[in-house]
Formats: C-alpha cells, structure tokens, sequence
C-alpha cells in the first residue's frame, strides 16, 4: 500500500497518475478538498481510499503493512502570513510523518523545495541546509523539516527530500494566484492577447531577464517513480533541468505553443514582493545524476507546448 499526501494537489495527482500508468492502484490518497476544483483532479485517477488530512494521522496510527509514503501535502502558498499555521500544517505533520514511518518500517519521499535557498547567494547545492536563508515562511518550513531529517540519528529506511525548483504543467488549474506563470500566461493571452511581466528593480537583469529553473510537472513525476524504485537512495536532491530561463523566454515559448505574435509587456512587481523575490535559481542536479537518474529533462520549449497543446487549450 502506497499513501499520497497531497494526492489531489497539483504534483501530488500527477503522482498518483504515475504510479497508476505503472499499474498502481493500492494507493490512499489524502488531501483536503475545500471549495475549489481541486477534487477534478480526483476524477480520472484509480485509488482504494481517501482520507481528509485531519483525520489522517489518528487513522494512521492504526495502519499496517504501508510500504511508502510519498509526502506532497503542504501549504505551498509563498505569501501566506500566518507562521503558526505553516509551522502546524508543513513541519509538525511532516514531522509525525517522519516518526511513524521509522517506527514503521516504512519509506518516505517528501517535497522540499528550493524556496528553502532564499536569494541564492550562497547556490543551489543540495549538499548544504543549514546555512540557507528563505525568503519567506513557507521556505522557512521546509527548511526546518529538512534540518530535522538530517539531525535524526535514526531514519526511516528509505528517506529522500526533493527540493523542487517551479513546477509547472497539468492539475495546477485550482492554484489561483500560485499557479504557474506559463498557466497565467496563457489564459493572459486568451483573454487581453498579451502577457504581462514584471519589471526588474536589480541593473543586472533587464525587465523580464529575470531566471528561474522551470521544471515540467512529468519530469517530477519520473524523479518521485525513480526514486521509489530505488529503495537504496537517501537524501536531499534538487529537482530542476539544471538551466536557468528568462521569463521573456517563457512568454517567447507560450506565444509560439499557441502561434501567436509576441506581445510582452512588463509591469511593477507588487511593493510587499520585492525585498522576497528571487531573481535567479537553477538547480544544481549533479547529485541527481550521481544516484543514477539519467532520464532527459524537458526543455522549456518542449515543456510549454506539451502542457498548452494536450491540457490548457482543451480546457
């Protein structure tokens, strides 16, 4: 039996289709639906059983022969406020994840994330925790849960960290306002036939040349199945392609997914993002690729036309 916190969450689903393309189905998902489209991603998936988030660690307790948990339950809000709440809903739950899984005998695959580097000045190597400095308290959380897989004398048998870099792709529909950019785009084109990008307030970076590591929501897929197929792996690894992209990139890719003329235009970045916004990530994925993950990441282009082809114009 294979539980997916998480699991009608955007990457979380994605998951369970995954494990389900592979012939998967003795899966528990558990997730909290609320008001929103987030339980479509439910409708095409095959699993035995779902459990609301905050019944899930009494449930638990009474669970036998589970084989993983694969955790990508979290608020993944990067402007949320309320840091009791965060600390509730992404450390302590991961954390009483973490102990029962080591009394349990039982994996575990979580979602870090490299909101945990902050502004990057000290890189992207998934070799360091310690010493990062978040930006924000959802990053902070992540940090905080990582530190105490590392600082745990004893481990689950199987404990691997993912620090993905921005995910983008199908089932991030319900996200709103953290949807990805390519998914806003999109629908910016649709509606007003331009996108609209945020102007750069650093000399270095020209509006829209601001980078990040875009990383298409199958190639985290393909990481998650890796590693569950390879109990031996331990540790925290970036999930990224490796190469930081321009935003004016992206929106480049979205018109030319939709063949469209270009129409970009930037923007002021909101006053309360500014001090908290990263200008440049890329992930170092040498680790990865030392654990044996060979697999060819999507480029951006091949990502954006994918995801506007087969998903968002079929909407």
């Amino acid at each position: 039996m294979i539980i997916v916190t998480g699991g009608a969450g955007f990457i979380g689903s994605c998951i369970v289709k995954g494990l389900n393309d592979l012939g998967i189905s003795n899966i528990i998902i558990v997730d909290e639906l609320g008001t929103d489209e987030k339980w479509k991603n439910l409708v095409n998936l095959k699993y035995k059983d779902f459990i609301h988030k905050n019944n899930f660690l009494e449930e638990l307790k009474l669970m036998k022969n589970i084989d993983l948990i694969i955790h990508m339950g979290a608020c993944s809000s990067t402007t949320e406020t309320d840091s009791d709440y965060l600390i509730d809903n992404n450390f302590k739950y991961s954390k009483e994840l973490f102990d029962w899984c080591l009394k349990n005998n039982c994996r575990l695959i979580y979602a870090s994330s490299a909101a945990t580097y902050g502004d990057g000045s000290i890189g992207y190597d998934d070799s360091k925790t310690d010493e990062l400095k978040p930006l924000n308290m959802y990053g902070y959380t992540k940090k905080l849960f990582d530190q105490y897989v590392l600082n745990s004398e004893n481990k689950p048998k199987q404990c691997v960290g993912l620090r993905f870099f921005n995910v983008y792709g199908p089932n991030e529909y319900h996200k709103g306002k953290m949807a990805s950019v390519i998914f806003h785009s999109f629908n910016q084109i649709k509606k007003e036939k331009e996108i609209k990008l945020f102007k750069s307030y650093k000399k270095e970076y020209s509006d829209g040349e601001q980078k990040r590591d875009f990383v298409y929501v199958k190639d985290t897929v393909e990481v998650v199945l890796f590693m569950m197929k390879n109990d031996k792996i331990n540790g925290i690894f970036n999930v990224g392609t490796g190469e930081a992209r321009s935003f004016n990139d992206l929106a480049r890719s979205v018109f030319k997914a939709m063949n469209l003329k270009e129409n970009i235009k930037y923007v002021d970045m909101p006053q309360g993002l500014k001090e908290k916004y990263q200008y440049y990530t890329q992930a170092n994925i040498e680790k990865l690729r030392k654990a044996g993950y060979k697999k060819k990441f999507y480029s951006l282009e091949e990502g954006t036309k994918d995801y506007v082809c087969k998903y968002l114009e079929k909407m």
